[in-house]
């Protein structure tokens, strides 16, 4: 989260980049400068930027895998229920109703997880 006492206009930070940047590296928190009013742009200490880049690999690697073994589970658990006769068949006239079946489940899972 970003600190209020952390946005500064670019004007002022134009008139005092060094001691923006030594405030900068001293407390690594990044500066939120702004234009008319409005943030336009983040300045932040190369070894924290780098830190947070890292942090958010690891976390795109951790749901890459978290997603890959929920893919994996689900494929077990069709071709088991596939072996054991638990399935039925669709024809062109049945497609329509599995497919809204398909979203209301969806929507209903949609809603508990937001819920």
């Amino acid at each position: 989260m970003i600190n209020l006492g952390n946005i500064q206009p670019l004007t002022d930070f134009k008139r005092n980049v060094k001691q923006f940047i030594e405030q900068i590296k001293a407390t690594k928190s990044p500066l939120v400068l702004t234009v008319n009013g409005r943030a336009e742009i983040v300045i932040q200490d190369a070894s924290s930027f780098q830190e947070m880049m890292q942090r958010l690999e690891t976390l795109e690697t951790e749901v890459h895998k978290l997603k890959l073994q929920a893919l994996q589970h689900d494929i077990a658990l069709g071709v088991e229920q596939l072996q054991n006769g638990q399935f039925r068949e669709y024809d062109d006239e049945s497609l329509p109703s599995l497919l809204q079946t398909i979203k209301e489940r969806g929507q209903r899972k949609l809603n508990r997880d937001q819920g």
